[in-house]
């Protein structure tokens, strides 16, 4: 199938023209996979959130039997919101060897490629499964229900790819993620009459100053042995709001952090200090303003992957791709992690760079998506 980069350019254009930002729903982007795989004969299985608004989908392309190879990617992209683009990121433009748009990267570029290979995969000895998630930029929330279904009905597969972005080098592990919202209530009062109040955003400011400094202490104490870049646990708070005016003690205030950590650190251990800080103030508060107070959320909690239990697809991976390199390791969090929690050797393989993800102009290079065409050929003629 000598076309299949073409077809696979065909397919990323339709994927990227589907507004799946987080906050969205995703079902049109799913409902159009569905019918491009029910033309190809292969019938598919949805997975939805609580209120159906979103779905994740998986489908077995070839014979029903043990042995198949898992090809895995998220359907979300991130937010476009003021970034600067220099073309519509719902349309893939081609500038100078570079495919723009947003999600061709991460990764709705890989998710093209194995549609394309469809009809290649038809025709294997063993089958390919493809699991296509929901929310993964918003702390892999989705997969996991999925993942769940896939392990309890799918002839036993022999390893999982997840085909973020790596530059089509093979991956082995990477850092978890845990994701918390805190949200502080105060009382509202003038602000020369501090002592009629309490400030929500004083509060707040208190605490981020707290996970600022143990940000750096994470920094401080980092492994240098550790294989990760940056080698340590990194902590980032990634929204803040609060107040209403410069004159008003602020009632509300709100910030969401999230905590990334190697295989080897316990995130829960790391917060501790910082929840029974939390724990403290809220008691203080209530005793100022029975109304007022803190909590902390955990709203996701992404498991590392690690090397252990997947030498046997690294290997199998490698052997399609060339890559005779070290072992790498990435930073960023991935679902790849939850499909090793369920049992299944995993491994992370894509076109493209993290580098390029999130950014405005994102893009994919030609070259690095011809690559992923040639890889989805080899694995077709491995299950052949």
């Amino acid at each position: 199938m000598p076309d299949l980069a073409a077809t696979a350019r065909d397919i990323l254009a339709r994927l990227i023209a589907f507004d799946t930002t987080s906050r969205n729903s995703n079902l049109e982007l799913i409902a159009w996979v569905e019918d491009y795989l029910e033309q190809n004969g292969v019938a598919s299985t949805r997975v939805v959130n609580d209120d159906a608004s979103k779905a994740n989908l998986y489908a077995i392309v070839g014979p029903i039997r043990e042995g198949g190879i898992i090809l895995s990617g998220h359907s979300d992209v991130v937010p476009v919101d003021g970034q600067d683009w220099h073309s519509d990121p719902w349309t893939v433009t081609e500038r100078s060897g570079l495919l723009h748009g947003r999600g061709t990267c991460d990764m709705k570029g890989f998710l093209a490629l194995a549609l394309a290979a469809v009809p290649l995969f038809k025709d294997g000895a063993k089958p390919v499964h493809l699991a296509f998630s929901y929310d993964e930029e918003v702390g892999c929330l989705g997969a996991p229900a999925m993942i769940e279904a896939m392990a309890a009905k799918l002839p036993k597969p022999a390893l999982a790819i997840i085909g973020e972005p790596t530059m089509m080098k093979v991956i082995t592990g990477h850092k978890g993620i845990t994701v918390h919202e805190v949200e502080i209530l105060g009382h509202e009062a003038h602000s020369s009459l501090t002592h009629l109040g309490l400030s929500a955003n004083m509060v707040a400011v208190e605490l981020m100053h707290d996970l600022a400094e143990l940000a750096r202490g994470l920094w401080t104490n980092a492994d240098p042995a550790s294989p990760f870049v940056p080698p340590h646990a990194t902590l980032t708070i990634g929204r803040m709001e609060g107040g209403t005016a410069a004159n008003i003690l602020a009632r509300r205030a709100h910030f969401i952090f999230d905590l990334r950590c190697p295989p080897d650190v316990d995130p829960e251990a790391i917060l501790a200090p910082f929840k029974a800080k939390v724990a403290a103030l809220d008691s203080e508060m209530k005793q100022a303003f029975a109304e007022a107070g803190a909590t902390i959320t955990r709203r996701s909690n992404a498991p590392p992957m690690t090397p252990a239990g997947s030498q046997e697809a690294e290997a199998f991976v490698r052997r399609l791709t060339g890559d005779n390199g070290p072992a790498g390791v990435v930073s960023y969090a991935a679902e790849a992690g939850q499909f090793q929690q369920a049992g299944f050797a995993t491994v992370i393989c894509g076109p493209g760079s993290i580098e390029q993800a999130h950014q405005p102009d994102e893009y994919l290079a030609v070259e690095q998506f011809e690559r992923g065409a040639d890889f989805m050929q080899r694995l077709a003629e491995a299950l052949a």
